[in-house]
């Protein structure tokens, strides 16, 4: 929560140099989280071939084993890592939608802050919880958002503010 884009944009910058040093390799929960980083970064694109690695199959043609995914989708990484697992489903949502909570306590969210041109022709997302106590629905087309819809789950809440990073 201390290092945002909007805030310390010159400790993403130092992050991105380390990610850019330790590599795309790792183990299912290492990859996880560079997916996450990536995306917090706002390199969406980074972040999904950094998602696509770590669900390539870990079990080549040839019978060798590698960092990915098992058939039954679990993270490889013997027996497996389900932190690989969690971890790359947060990186899809944080690609898609970030959250956090100000000093003040009060909620603010990024939408489509690291669309991967991949997803970019459209998508859509439903009931994703929100810092703050707050669920979303929202849907985009050609990089930009065609639906919205904020529920707030805690009605005493302050306010959210939401900013959109369409493309």
């Amino acid at each position: 929560t201390e290092i945002t884009r909007s805030r310390s944009p010159e400790l993403i910058e130092a992050c991105r140099r380390t990610l850019e040093r330790r590599g795309d390799e790792g183990t299912g929960w290492s990859r996880a989280w560079k997916v996450n980083f990536w995306a917090r970064s706002g390199d969406g694109d980074r972040a999904y071939r950094l998602l696509c690695n770590l669900l390539q199959p870990a079990v080549m043609p040839d019978g060798r084993h590698r960092g990915g995914t098992y058939p039954n989708l679990f993270c490889a990484h013997p027996p497996f890592q389900i932190d690989g697992n969690f971890g790359g489903t947060a990186g899809v949502i944080e690609m898609l939608v970030q959250s956090e909570l100000t000093e003040g306590g009060e909620a603010e969210a990024t939408l489509l802050p690291a669309l991967p041109e991949a997803w970019r022709a459209g998508g859509e997302l439903r009931g994703v919880r929100l810092r703050g106590g707050y669920e979303l629905d929202m849907a985009w087309r050609d990089g930009r958002l065609t639906l919205l819809t904020v529920r707030s789950l805690r009605p005493d809440r302050g306010r959210l503010t939401l900013r959109c990073a369409e493309r």
